[in-house]
């Protein structure tokens, strides 16, 4: 069963999710980061800029080298995906696809329409039988 982990009052998601792939890679994690459409420049952006130090190698899903890329950006819940280790979710809905995952981290932010969403998918969540982990950024 997958493993699900909120973090919630985050202050700055595209930051926080950053430091969570850079942990993972850390770890020799595949990773993918789901967020809406609108997001995905933004997100891209800031895997590029976090660090001045580091580099993490990502590619959109669907991109020629995804298979062999360790992070892959994706808006498309049927997208095909090279890799089901951990799924970061930034977007507002569930991902369709989560339970093929090893585990998935849920990223809310602290304004009040993202925790709004985010409450909706903890509800969600725990409705289909998942023990949830919440940890509150501070």
């Amino acid at each position: 069963m997958t493993r699900i982990d909120f973090h919630s009052n985050v202050p700055d998601k595209f930051h926080f999710a950053c430091r969570l792939v850079r942990k993972a890679r850390a770890a020799d994690s595949k990773i993918v980061l789901k967020a809406d459409r609108q997001d995905l420049a933004a997100l891209d952006a800031a895997l590029w800029t976090f660090s001045a130090d580091e580099f993490v190698p990502h590619v959109q899903a669907g991109d020629a080298l995804a298979a062999q890329t360790p992070v892959i950006l994706t808006a498309d819940d049927n997208a095909e995906l090279p890799h089901h280790q951990i799924l970061i979710n930034l977007s507002g809905t569930p991902p369709a696809n989560f339970a093929r995952f090893e585990r998935l981290i849920e990223i809310v932010a602290a304004a009040d329409t993202d925790a709004a969403a985010g409450r909706v998918r903890y509800k969600y969540y725990l409705g289909q039988g998942y023990q949830l982990n919440h940890f509150v950024a501070a």
